[in-house]
């Protein structure tokens, strides 16, 4: 006995559909997978005199080149609008053509490229803490970066805001009376 159209159509849907399910779950991970930033920061608290490192790390998610990366570095509002505290920007090493944070408080960097599909460049920066910046309880020295990169040739581009994180500025502890003695 032969089956009727629809009942046909609906096996045939559900075969495909399995098909189609299958094919996908066996598709390998592709770089898009992958966040085209990762960041780290060092320290969560510091006092003052002290250093802090930041880690940016850049992963080309796309299946072509990146020919051009660019990312910004800027203090979030809170962290400028504080003016106890202070500090300054005192390294920038890795993986960068070009970098102009030194002795500032923000800054851009250049990636060097190209960046193969899934490989990374790695930037970071340094920032020293001022001996006299405020400290205490709501005293946090926190970022966000833009990160900018195109490929495809060119033709194709890609941007993102990225929280950096923040430091806690703690007091040194108070050294008890006496204790010196």
């Amino acid at each position: 006995m032969r089956r009727p159209t629809p009942g046909r159509l609906s096996l045939s849907a559900i075969l495909a559909f399995v098909v189609a399910l299958l094919g996908l779950a066996a598709q390998p991970a592709s770089a898009a997978d992958t966040p085209p930033m990762t960041i780290a920061v060092d320290k969560a608290s510091a006092t003052p005199g002290s250093t802090v490192t930041i880690k940016l790390t850049f992963t080309n998610d796309q299946s072509t080149n990146a020919q051009f990366v660019y990312q910004s570095i800027q203090p979030t509002w809170n962290t400028s609008s504080d003016p106890g505290l202070k500090y300054a920007f005192s390294e920038c090493t890795g993986d960068t053509t070009s970098c102009t944070v030194a002795a500032k408080q923000s800054g851009a960097v250049s990636y060097s490229v190209p960046v193969l599909p899934g490989a990374s460049r790695t930037v970071t920066l340094t920032y020293q803490v001022a001996a006299d910046s405020a400290c205490g309880p709501s005293r946090r020295i926190e970022f966000y970066t833009y990160l900018y990169y195109e490929y495809q040739g060119g033709q194709a581009k890609k941007d993102g805001m990225y929280p950096v994180g923040g430091t806690d500025i703690t007091c040194p502890a108070a050294t008890p009376a006496g204790a010196g003695r």
